[in-house]
């Protein structure tokens, strides 16, 4: 731990550590693991079980006054009253754990009155660290990090989250696909939205979306995103998103750019979009008919005016200073 660090930021250094020492002796003989399932395709492990505890210990032990948010708990530890709520998913990418796939992480945000001040993601299988302090810059391993300086969404790498659940809008998510496979660089999966989100802090991909997300897959990564200069809010560019389930985040250009693109497929769209999107999921087989035609004149606009999305950004709200 740094002396130059928050007290706070410190101590949730410390648990993230001692989550993912747990995480790591685990991940030795994975098909050791007790697996349980809390939905179709939604996987909890005594490895998860495990970690949380292990935060949580850390966490009260410095604060008992303290709020916990937890996935596997809730707010069954903690101080139910508390101004300072501890946002915890103790494994975050589990699915990819218990196959041996080594993308997952451990996140733990700190939120003050409804606002996250502190953030912590570590990958445990990189020994990767990023950190960030509202208002005092985001890093990994000590090293300062900013979000890519890319302005033009066919050179970027998006990231995002294929839809698992029963009951999610498959169709609509090949839709949205659809919109930005030929207008990008490219597009990736990796499985764990708290990366995902740090990898957009760190420049390693220049954008990110995803529905279906709860607050503590998004809390400590979109401090992060948006102390390495980045913008994050939902599909609209709305920036009070931690709690709406989907979750938008990149460059500042591209951050225009994706919610000109992916907006109307928001659940907070206007009717209007909702309707046009209704209407074209239904007349394509794939609910994207119409995407060659867009994409066309898309580029067309990217090449006459590089910097108009960038421009419309200045306007959005940014979850952080």
């Amino acid at each position: 731990m740094s002396s130059n660090l928050h007290p706070m930021l410190n101590v949730a250094i410390k648990a993230a550590r001692a989550a993912g020492a747990i995480i790591n002796r685990a991940a030795l003989d994975v098909e050791a693991v007790r697996i349980s399932q809390k939905q179709v395709n939604d996987f909890v492990t005594e490895v998860d079980h495990a970690s949380e505890a292990a935060i949580i210990e850390t966490l009260l032990t410095a604060y008992p006054g303290h709020g916990i948010l937890a996935e596997e708990s809730g707010s069954e530890h903690g101080s139910k009253h508390s101004d300072y709520v501890w946002i915890i998913d103790p494994l975050d990418g589990t699915t990819n754990f218990i196959h041996g796939f080594p993308v997952y992480c451990v996140s733990i945000a700190l939120s003050f009155k409804g606002k996250i001040e502190h953030a912590v993601v570590y990958d445990p299988s990189r020994n990767d660290l990023f950190t960030a302090t509202r208002g005092r810059g985001a890093f990994v391993n000590e090293r300062r990090i900013r979000v890519s300086k890319r302005t033009q969404l066919k050179d970027c790498l998006v990231s995002t989250g294929f839809p698992f659940r029963p009951g999610d809008n498959f169709k609509q998510y090949m839709a949205m696909m659809a919109e930005l496979m030929p207008r990008t660089a490219g597009l990736r999966r990796p499985g764990a939205a708290a990366l995902d989100l740090a990898y957009v802090a760190a420049g390693y991909c220049d954008g990110f979306f995803e529905s279906g997300l709860s607050i503590w897959d998004v809390a400590a990564g979109s401090l992060l995103v948006t102390e390495a200069g980045g913008l994050v809010g939902n599909f609209t560019g709305e920036a009070d998103f931690l709690k709406q389930r989907e979750c938008l985040a990149g460059t500042p250009r591209i951050y225009g750019q994706l919610v000109g693109l992916l907006g109307k497929y928001s659940k907070f769209a206007a009717a209007g979009d909702k309707a046009a999107v209704r209407q074209a999921l239904a007349d394509g087989p794939d609910g994207a008919a119409d995407v060659p035609a867009q994409t066309a004149e898309a580029d067309a606009a990217d090449t006459a005016h590089p910097d108009s999305a960038a421009e419309d950004t200045q306007t959005r709200p940014s979850a952080a200073p």
